[in-house]
């Protein structure tokens, strides 16, 4: 273990260059441990990138304070929101040798460290949100949640996250056409880089950090988010155009480090998976008031709003299926969430008079 932690702290210092602030995050979470107990209370890290009005961060305290009533104070979350230990990826690092106990990331990150989160990445995969909701609330769903076990990462649930559409800072994106020439910012994903490859555009993984002032010096024409993103981050006081082609719907992942849920009783786990899941409901219901709220802010602020022809975006990145052969896995998964819903919307036509 100790050796682990030596490892993170040398990249830590190598990626930032800034030795003194890893040396002193490590050094905090070496002496707090993510999930301790004191006087019979078990405390639990829970550490995310985003902004405290956001509806995911909202959703998580309405878990933490379940967690607090259902064990009678004997159990807490504390929250770290806005990136302060880290980003989703360093985050995902440090549940895995449980640095902190908890954390929510994108399942796109999660590509790099469970190969099947792959497929909920690609472009068009839903065909709108029901199906969306099948898949995640289904075996599918319960199997992914499993899947990151191996990696010392479990799911607890998903929280909706919309669907991700384009924000450009010089023109609007309603058709793949209007991407040839256009850098665009993606997240770490390999799938997110080949779908901006099958619109004619250029990727480039830009940190959520930083990609105001990316936008704003034209480091990129734009990037691709959902519309409470879109709004809380501020890009759209430098993104102008906002095209709903709604490209992807990726939902987020609520992970607990496998360290920290083994050192829990089982009754503290009972306490937190069902809290998560109710949170989760709660979710649903804030992230639908967001979009609406979102939508009409940006408008108010001068924001062209566009709703393209889906057709001609999903049809160029068709291919990317058939790439998935090379990951029978992969593939069998993708397969797997296109037909749910199909048996049940054809038992309903057939009894149509």
């Amino acid at each position: 273990m100790k050796q682990l932690y030596l490892y993170l702290l040398s990249r830590f210092a190598y990626r930032y260059k800034r030795f003194a602030y890893c040396a002193s995050l490590l050094a905090i979470l070496l002496i707090t441990n993510s999930c301790q107990k004191i006087s019979k209370t078990t405390e639990v890290k829970l550490a995310h990138t985003l902004e405290v009005t956001h509806p995911v961060h909202k959703a998580m305290v309405y878990m933490a304070e379940r967690v607090k009533e259902k064990s009678g104070g004997k159990m807490t979350i504390d929250i770290y929101p806005s990136s302060q230990l880290g980003s989703e990826r360093e985050s995902i690092e440090l549940l895995q040798i449980g640095s902190i106990g908890m954390t929510k990331v994108s399942a796109a990150v999660m590509e790099s460290f469970s190969p099947n989160f792959k497929a909920l990445s690609l472009p068009y995969v839903f065909r709108d949100k029901a199906h969306y909701y099948d898949v995640l609330d289904g075996g599918i769903g319960d199997d992914l949640l499993k899947e990151g076990e191996k990696y010392w990462l479990r799911g607890l649930c998903f929280y909706d996250a919309g669907s991700r559409s384009f924000y450009s800072t010089k023109k609007p994106i309603d058709s793949p056409a209007d991407l040839r020439g256009m850098t665009i910012r993606v997240q770490a994903s390999n799938t997110a880089f080949g779908m901006i490859k099958s619109f004619g555009g250029a990727a480039s993984p830009v940190s959520w950090g930083e990609l105001y002032t990316a936008l704003q010096q034209g480091v990129v024409d734009g990037a691709e988010n959902n519309p409470p993103s879109f709004y809380l981050s501020r890009h759209y006081e430098v993104s102008k155009f906002y095209s709903l082609n709604e490209h992807t719907m990726i939902p987020d992942i609520l992970l607990i480090s496998t360290v920290v849920w083994e050192s829990l009783t089982p009754q503290e786990q009972q306490w937190l998976q069902e809290a998560a899941e109710e949170s989760a409901q709660v979710q649903r219901e804030l992230w639908e008031e967001a979009e609406i709220e979102a939508l009409q802010a940006i408008r108010d602020a001068g924001v062209t709003v566009s709703t393209p022809d889906k057709a001609p975006f999903a049809k160029l990145v068709e291919p990317m299926y058939e790439s998935f052969k090379a990951e029978p896995e992969v593939y069998s998964l993708i397969q797997r969430i296109r037909q749910t819903g199909n048996q049940k919307e054809a038992i309903v036509t057939a009894t149509k008079p």
